[in-house]
């Protein structure tokens, strides 16, 4: 598993999300509005919407709150404008980041990014510097306790996915984002509960880190993660789990 992702699930078996409710609510929202925004208000034939239902509902969001952050972003309420913009950059030890936003304003976005990558070590680079470097993927992630392996590998490849890893204390499954959402479906009704499941960018290679420079690179996620504009990072590091754990 890629550093990125296993940070992700370390992030969400100690509940961290949880700890900053009132930041992931504002984050959630915005993807809400803007998934209605571009592909309409109705959940079955919006996947991009569904998917952010899905995840705010995981995290408790009042049902009132989805409903009009929909209207929001189908007009039939009055709400902000979002933009979608991508930034890319390096970590510490060259680390490749690619950094997603929802914003209404570029200019304070650009400026907190900027600041947030030279506080830790890193630094913003031109569109196009390590985009190259990622590809858009589904990623399921189970734990190898308790889970038949066999079963596993055989329902995931059967329902669609490209290809199941072994980890050490963990199987990953891959899928093309168009088959993400069957693949996890045929799994959870075959009684499968994942720790992780989303779509998100998967590195072709990482970078290997320890000591000072994966504290830091660990910090300027936290630094990019925390900012209200920010969406999503995305990067190629990689980290012992043992170091990952201590640090996160």
């Amino acid at each position: 598993m890629s550093g990125h992702n296993k940070w992700s699930t370390i992030k969400h078996k100690k509940g961290a999300a949880d700890a900053k409710r009132g930041r992931v609510f504002t984050k959630l929202i915005k993807e809400i509005t803007i998934a209605a925004r571009l592909g309409g208000g109705d959940p079955d034939g919006n996947p991009r919407l569904r998917s952010a239902i899905q995840s705010a509902r995981a995290q408790n969001m009042p049902k009132d709150n989805i409903e009009r952050a929909i209207k929001k972003g189908t007009g039939e309420l009055e709400g902000v404008s979002y933009d979608e913009l991508s930034y890319e950059g390096y970590g510490p030890g060259g680390v490749a980041i690619l950094v997603e936003c929802l914003t209404d304003n570029k200019n304070r976005t650009v400026a907190d990014l900027k600041h947030i990558f030279d506080k830790h070590a890193g630094n913003l680079g031109e569109t196009g510097c390590v985009g190259w470097l990622f590809e858009k993927k589904g990623i399921i992630v189970f734990e190898r306790e308790g889970v038949d392996e066999e079963k596993l590998f055989e329902l995931a490849l059967d329902a669609g996915a490209e290809d199941v890893r072994e980890e050490e204390v963990e199987f990953e499954i891959i899928t093309d984002p168009s088959d993400f959402e069957a693949v996890k479906t045929a799994l959870a009704e075959e009684g499968l509960r994942e720790i992780l499941a989303e779509v998100t960018m998967i590195p072709q290679n990482t970078v290997k880190l320890e000591g000072k420079k994966a504290e830091q690179m660990l910090k300027l996620m936290e630094g990019l993660e925390d900012n209200d504009d920010v969406s999503h990072v995305y990067a190629n590091f990689d980290i012992p789990d043992e170091v990952m754990e201590a640090i996160g």
